[in-house]
Formats: C-alpha cells, sequence, structure tokens
C-alpha cells in the first residue's frame, strides 16, 4: 500500500469509513456461517461433444531383418574405416616428419 498523496482527486477511489459492526450486522450477530457448498449446474445439451474421429488402422509389420547381411555390412563398415584412419595416420606421420626436418635444416 502507498502512502496518502493529498491529492483530492484520490478521495473518490477511497472506500467510505464503516465500523464493522455497520456494515454487517446479521453477520455479526448470527456468527460465522457455514460453507454451503458450489452452486448448483445445469448438464449439458445433449450433442455438447465433438464429432470423434475413427481409429486409424493398426500399423503393419515391419520385414524381416536379414542379420547375416548386417553383420557383413558391418564389416565392411569397419574395414574402410580402419583404412582411412590408416590413411590419415600416414599422411599425418609424413607431414610431421617433414616439419620436423625442415625446422632442423
Amino acid at each position: 500500500m502507498s502512502a496518502p498523496t493529498g491529492n483530492e482527486d484520490d478521495a473518490y477511489w477511497r472506500r467510505p469509513a464503516q465500523e464493522p459492526e455497520q456494515a454487517h450486522p446479521d453477520r455479526a450477530a448470527s456468527g460465522p456461517q457455514p460453507y454451503p457448498g458450489p452452486p448448483r449446474m445445469d448438464p449439458p445439451p445433449p450433442y455438447w461433444r465433438p464429432p470423434t474421429v475413427a481409429q486409424p488402422p493398426p500399423p503393419r509389420a515391419m520385414p524381416a531383418q536379414d542379420m547375416d547381411a548386417l553383420d557383413e555390412q558391418e564389416g565392411s563398415a569397419r574395414t574402410v574405416t580402419y583404412g582411412v584412419g590408416l590413411v590419415a595416420g600416414a599422411i599425418g606421420l609424413i607431414l610431421m616428419c617433414l616439419l620436423c626436418a625442415r625446422a632442423l635444416v
């Protein structure tokens, strides 16, 4: 809450000064009221739900895998990977030797 500004325009927005007994005399005399619960709701109209979409057909079966062909392809891929690595390592070793020889001369 902010401090009063003293501006007369704010007087319109202030609450009227009331004592608690004058504000609600029936509540003060009878004590706290029990909670009556939420208000009753009207039932929804009969066709309130959107139309549903038909269920899609189940997925088809996957084709069987040829494990022997997969093992052969993995082996050839491993051979290519090792070959590329050996060639790159040989080129790197040759370049390193050339650079070191040039630095010593």
